[in-house]
């Protein structure tokens, strides 16, 4: 998987900055360049649009409470996008920014914002730009087929874990050419049944999360290669950081992509369970 986002150093063209620090009881914030709709800051995510009216390239940063700088694009159609606050309460900076030239950006809009989550998973259960799904989507009838009959939500995970496992290809072609600022339709890769490892991830975390289980998508890298999996949570076991399948003595990995193309090889299956191997960067 290629990096698809800048991590750091978003070079900024302060053309424009106007910064706000807002107060629980304001909901929609913004100026006539950006909106954003701060009413589920307890449900972990905030809705950002711009209305500048530019045909230009958009950018949405959210600096979390720990300064770790998310980067998004951003329609400029004046369509709202969802962003999750996934590292929990505190305060977050909302950054709007318009492209000028390069890798140059002004700023439309600024809003510092505190965030207390109603719980630690909030962010984690709900749809977002990365994981991007409805009520009506495919992969949520078909994790609630796939759930039918299972009591804990560990069957439930584990039908859902291995129905993508056993009948998703990688595709290697694909991996390939992705460029930057792909996002996964995850009903497209549900009915095509192949994608790349981000694709597996945005897939099993909208599924999971149709069943109220919580789902991190983690981005990063297993040794030098960009990549994203999984981490779940039930009440029986707590945060699977990185694991979620039980044989009767250990944990499995919780990486959906090696796991599918291992094809039973040893050596992939240890790589998948050392836990050096893999350093997380981002959660959505």
């Amino acid at each position: 998987m290629k990096k698809m986002f800048i991590s750091a150093g978003l070079l900024v063209c302060l053309l424009l900055t106007l910064s706000t620090t807002v107060a629980v009881a304001d909901t929609m914030l913004g100026n006539d360049k950006a909106k954003v709709d701060v009413a589920n800051l307890a449900s972990g995510y905030v809705k950002v649009a711009y209305t500048g009216g530019q045909d230009k390239k958009i950018r949405v940063r959210i600096t979390s409470p720990a300064k770790v700088q998310y980067d998004y694009d951003l329609n400029n159609k004046g369509n709202y996008e969802v962003f999750p606050l996934s590292a929990g309460n505190g305060k977050y900076t909302i950054g709007v920014y318009v492209n000028v030239a390069d890798t140059k950006y002004s700023v439309a809009y600024t809003a510092d914002v505190d965030v207390k989550l109603s719980n630690e998973f909030a962010p984690f259960l709900v749809a977002n730009q990365y994981v991007n799904y409805s009520g009506s989507s495919a992969v949520v009838a078909k994790a609630a087929e796939l759930a039918k009959g299972r009591t804990s939500d560990l069957e439930k995970i584990n039908a859902i874990y291995d129905y993508v496992v056993n009948t998703f290809t990688y595709d290697t072609a694909k991996a390939k050419t992705v460029q930057g600022g792909y996002l996964p339709v995850v009903d497209t890769i549900l009915e095509k049944k192949t994608g790349i490892c981000f694709d597996y991830s945005a897939v099993l975390a909208a599924m999971l999360r149709s069943q109220n289980i919580p789902c991190k998508l983690v981005i990063g890298y297993a040794e030098t290669v960009y990549h994203a999996w999984i981490n779940i949570y039930t009440k029986e076991t707590g945060w699977l950081e990185n694991y979620i399948s039980f044989d009767g003595r250990t944990w499995k990995r919780s990486d959906p992509t090696y796991d599918s193309t291992a094809g039973g090889s040893k050596k992939v299956k240890e790589y998948i369970n050392t836990d050096s191997n893999y350093q997380p960067k981002y959660q959505y």
